[in-house]
């Protein structure tokens, strides 16, 4: 199982013109991961648009819990094809219903004023840091079982936390994180790609983001989480098979919910992409 590809799991099966399929990993959470519906969503989308143009956005929600143990199709609904821009809209299905909407915006490169406020902040080379999974790997006998089990699916995407957080034991900290990311095999030169594995990784640690304040994590089953919207996006070429520094930070949590929002920087400090969360943030028994 350490021989699992991301790039396989959004690869997905063509069924007509407009419709595609795509298998599901059970990463051990509640339900369906997030991050696998976006990328999916996405790659179907841009089976659907001509080469030289490549998304530049996308704005999603979640309708309903996925389901890990079954596959996702989606259906891909040709919006508008302009002179420059074009917009793709993604429903996602199973057993029948609809689980979650995308829409896509997809522009052909063009020159423009370009400016960028704000440096990456100055944190450790991920080469200094340990991979998260590592943590996990040493307390196998702390875990749920079912997540000892899925640890597999994770490998793919190589994340490295700069602040020392323990899930097993939270404390009060302030609602930001960074994670240096990357994944694991080398990608294709093929920026659809890139993009799609980055929408996929794009959920990882976003949401629980929100629960650092409060000193909860994910681990705590007093609290349920669930992903509402989630937009990003792409704002210059990159690659995903390099380390790229996930920022995020959480300004507000109330009636129930948490926001988040990120910035993706490459190693150089270029900023290639943004990131906006909201989701469900419920005490069990409110």
């Amino acid at each position: 199982m350490n021989d699992i590809k991301l790039t396989e799991l959004l690869t997905l099966e063509k069924l007509e013109e407009g419709l595609y399929r795509g298998v599901s990993w059970d990463l051990g959470f509640r339900a369906l991961f997030g991050g696998q519906v976006m990328g999916q969503a996405l790659a179907a989308a841009q089976q659907t648009v001509e080469p030289e143009r490549v998304a530049h956005s996308y704005h999603c929600y979640f309708l309903l819990p996925g389901d890990a143990h079954k596959p996702v199709v989606y259906d891909v609904e040709n919006m508008r094809d302009g002179r420059s821009f074009c917009t793709r809209r993604v429903k996602a299905i199973q057993g029948g219903r609809t689980i979650f909407f995308m829409t896509v915006s997809f522009q052909s490169p063009e020159d423009g004023l370009t400016h960028q406020h704000g440096d990456m902040p100055d944190v450790p080379a991920p080469e200094s840091l340990q991979p998260d999974i590592r943590y996990y790997e040493n307390v196998l006998d702390k875990l749920p079982a079912v997540m000892v089990e899925k640890l597999a699916y994770h490998r793919p995407i190589d994340m490295r936390t700069v602040q020392a957080i323990n899930p097993m034991a939270p404390k009060v900290m302030e609602p930001m994180r960074y994670v240096w990311m990357k994944t694991s095999s080398v990608l294709a030169d093929d920026l659809n790609q890139h993009q799609t594995t980055l929408a996929y990784a794009s959920d990882y640690y976003f949401l629980v983001t929100a629960l650092q304040p409060h000193g909860m994590s994910i681990m705590n089953r007093s609290v349920r989480m669930a992903t509402i919207d989630h937009a990003m996006w792409f704002h210059r070429p990159f690659r995903f098979d390099d380390w790229l520094l996930y920022c995020m930070e959480s300004p507000f949590s109330g009636n129930a919910r948490g926001l988040v929002r990120g910035q993706i920087f490459n190693r150089a400090g270029q900023l290639v992409a943004s990131t906006m969360q909201e989701g469900l943030m419920r005490k069990i028994g409110d």
